[in-house]
């Protein structure tokens, strides 16, 4: 989702679910809304409104509200009710708390993490915080889902605290046969807190979907004229220069709309404007963009205008909005020309062989969730990054997870196709390194770079060992990622100059 803030009397939000809508009319967490049909949090909806430009966000929420039960007819409602939850509560030990100073405001701060002769750990900084307050902001300290389940205050602790604690970036390796250990960051708070966390059942709190359309009622005559398209951003100034060092940084926002990047290959650059795959190369480069040097690699120091420039907590608005300033930036400055058309490329087809899923609870809702570190998947620093992923996907046809195969598999430039000929929706769950692929791609082109010739594993699988997106699915799934011919829109370069303007 994007959006959900209002900017010149314009309100937006772009590609949310209704599960989105919902969360964000009602300042609640997605997992606090309970019930609703399966597609919930699968189909997708753009809307577009008017507002007095200085309305507040409360009263904002309560415009949506109003906007969701006139053209959804949605109806939900308040209720408690017991659900999985992980609670945090006094450990068999003495609790580890210094009664709060008072010398700050309440909040928890993560501290940078720490690279020496041990693992690798990152540390937790809590001053004049309630143990209530700690366990409400306990995820996002974790930076693990813990499966999307709550963290509920059942400690008994009144009043305001300091304390500090460290973890492990490193799960422990579980011995063969044996029960994984439970996260790091468990165990801190156990050791080194005198506190547990332990999961439950507690009542929450939550907001009940009792009826929603899937399809909104008709928008009223003349909305096109009343919301025109807004013009494409461009830079209010920017500056270009050549840069044949090392330091690479992508283009970014700074604070004030201030916008730079360090010394990034220029081809890189029309990947990033362009949203195209990290490894995807339009059409039609010249060989001198793609010679293997920094010839042509720059810095840009650009401001963007003050009505486009994003708060930094709407990190999608302004990949969107950055983008489509450096495509301005690249047609005023180096005169580029390009276009889309159909040409055949290698693209691929999901076929059943021997199919491993199980037939879905039809009242379920619809999508996959990726679970990485902490419960379902771990991130493992050795010589390398391994990022173990575990993806759980419920009430999901083949047509539905085909399209979605593109956000995991980094090779993957098109849409893939639905040919299992399987019908009806399923529950399954994988597992598999998210950085697999991208790692042997770099290998390969590592290699080649070095001229010592082609990867002997054709860059499609990663020589240490682990599995990959594509791999895992003939062998947890019974499923197979067909290449084919087949046509599809791609970019197509017709003109760039090699030099840019003047500054």
């Amino acid at each position: 989702m994007q959006g959900g803030f209002l900017t010149a009397g314009r309100y937006e939000l772009r590609r949310a679910t209704m599960l989105d809508l919902i969360r964000t009319a009602y300042a609640v967490d997605a997992d606090k809304v309970f019930g609703g049909p399966s597609w919930l949090d699968y189909d997708r909806f753009d809307i577009l409104a008017k507002a007095p430009p200085n309305t507040g966000s409360a009263t904002l929420r309560l415009m949506l509200q109003s906007l969701l039960a006139d053209r959804f007819k949605l109806v939900a409602k308040q209720d408690t009710k017991p659900v999985p939850a992980y609670l945090l509560s006094k450990g068999k030990g003495d609790v580890k708390l210094r009664p709060a100073n008072g010398s700050s405001t309440g909040q928890c701060v993560i501290l940078p993490s720490s690279f020496g002769d041990g693992p690798p750990t990152v540390g937790i900084r809590c001053r004049n915080v309630t143990m209530e307050a700690f366990a409400s902001d306990f995820r996002r300290l974790s930076g693990s889902s813990f499966r999307n389940l709550p963290v509920v205050d059942a400690t008994g602790i009144e009043g305001a605290w300091d304390f500090d604690f460290r973890y492990s970036l490193l799960p422990a390796s579980p011995a063969a046969g044996t029960v994984p250990q439970r996260p790091p960051i468990l165990e801190a708070v156990e050791r080194q807190l005198g506190l547990s966390l332990v999961l439950k059942t507690a009542p929450q709190p939550m907001l009940a979907v009792e009826s929603v359309e899937e399809r909104p009622s008709p928008n009223p005559p003349g909305i096109e004229e009343s919301l025109p398209p807004l013009p494409p951003p461009e830079f209010e100034v920017a500056s270009i220069r050549p840069c044949s060092g090392n330091g690479l940084r992508s283009p970014r926002f700074e604070p004030g709309g201030r916008v730079t990047a360090t010394c990034v290959p220029l081809l890189n650059l029309i990947r990033q404007a362009f949203n195209l795959a990290p490894f995807e190369d339009p059409v039609g480069v010249p060989k001198w963009l793609n010679d293997g040097t920094t010839r042509h690699n720059i810095s840009i120091v650009a401001k963007a205008p003050e009505d486009v420039a994003p708060d930094p907590q709407h990190q999608a608005e302004a990949r969107d909005l950055l983008n489509a300033m450096i495509r301005a930036l690249l047609v005023d400055r180096y005169k580029m020309a390009a276009h889309y058309e159909e040409r055949p490329v290698d693209a691929y087809t999901l076929i059943a062989l021997k199919p491993k899923l199980t037939k879905a609870d039809p009242s379920g809702r619809t999508g996959c969730t990726s679970q990485n570190q902490g419960q379902g998947g771990s991130l493992i620093i050795t010589s390398r990054i391994r990022l173990q992923t575990t993806l759980v996907c419920k009430n999901m046809t083949m047509a539905q997870f085909a399209e979605q195969i593109q956000a995991y598999d980094p090779d993957m430039f098109y849409p893939v196709l639905d040919g299992t000929q399987l019908d009806g929706a399923w529950d399954f769950t994988i597992n598999y390194d998210a950085f697999a692929k991208v790692l042997a791609d770099l290998l390969a082109r590592t290699r080649l770079l070095a001229g010592r010739g082609a990867d002997p594993n054709g860059g499609v699988s990663d020589p240490s060992g682990a599995v990959s997106f594509t791999d895992v699915l003939e062998k947890q799934l019974g499923l197979k990622l067909e290449k084919q011919k087949r046509p599809e829109p791609v970019l197509v370069i017709d003109h760039i100059e090699e030099t840019p303007t003047e500054n």
